[in-house]
């Protein structure tokens, strides 16, 4: 069997006006990730990458490249791009909301992102510019099949918390809703591990930061 490595992207920049930017730190978590995993693939080397077309993926792989010394040339996969959380929330709260920079404001983000998110779920809302949400599945689909069909060594996958959830609960046979808790606990550079063949997925480890793991690196961890 083969593994497929989903990684969710290092910490963007939540709050600001371009959120699909790489901050300081999470261009550091995927170097670092890049560092751990150096012998690891070295050992193992992966066949393939794919990554959504979000600048925040690109970035991300381009820590992880440099910290593990790959060369690979990623395949652009736009079905694993996420989902747009602000036309998500403007569908069901059309006022302008205040910047999310005091907690209360944070909690109340997220939680009208979850009211959402259910109503699209359920096809009760559209968001603007957003495909629905079976197209949204469907692309995330494709994504694994095309593993499945095309690798049967490693691959590594760079995405966001919304495809890497869908895919768990997909994997799992689990309720689409279940994926909206999944995904918000996602952290940055979190690995999440498939095992595959030509016929299934195999859930082997969720959210996990080997990298991170450290004394030193414990300020590193984030969800944003």
């Amino acid at each position: 069997m083969g593994t497929l490595y989903l990684v969710r992207h290092g910490q963007a920049s939540f709050g600001a006006d371009d959120y699909d930017q790489l901050s300081p730190l999470g261009y550091q978590q995927a170097l670092r990730l890049g560092h751990y995993l150096r012998d690891k693939l070295q050992s193992k080397p992966i066949e393939a990458v794919l990554m959504g077309s979000l600048k925040r993926h690109r970035q991300t792989w381009e820590g992880i490249a440099e910290g593990a010394g790959l060369t690979h040339t990623p395949t652009v996969w736009p079905g694993l791009n996420e989902y747009d959380s602000h036309a998500l929330i403007e569908a069901i709260h059309p006022e302008p909301l205040a910047k999310p920079d005091t907690p209360e404001l944070y909690r109340h983000h997220f939680r009208l992102l979850r009211q959402a998110l259910q109503a699209w779920m359920a096809e009760r809302i559209q968001p603007r510019g957003m495909p629905s949400y079976t197209s949204f599945v469907a692309g995330i689909e494709a994504a694994l099949d095309h593993v499945r069909a095309s690798h049967t060594g490693d691959v590594m996958m760079v995405s966001s918390g919304g495809p890497i959830a869908t895919a768990v609960s997909r994997v799992l046979g689990a309720p689409p809703e279940s994926s909206i808790e999944l995904n918000l606990r996602i952290r940055n550079t979190a690995l999440t591990e498939f095992a595959f063949n030509a016929k299934r997925h195999l859930l082997m480890t969720f959210n996990t930061l080997p990298h991170l793991d450290t004394e030193a690196h414990s300020s590193w961890v984030t969800f944003a």
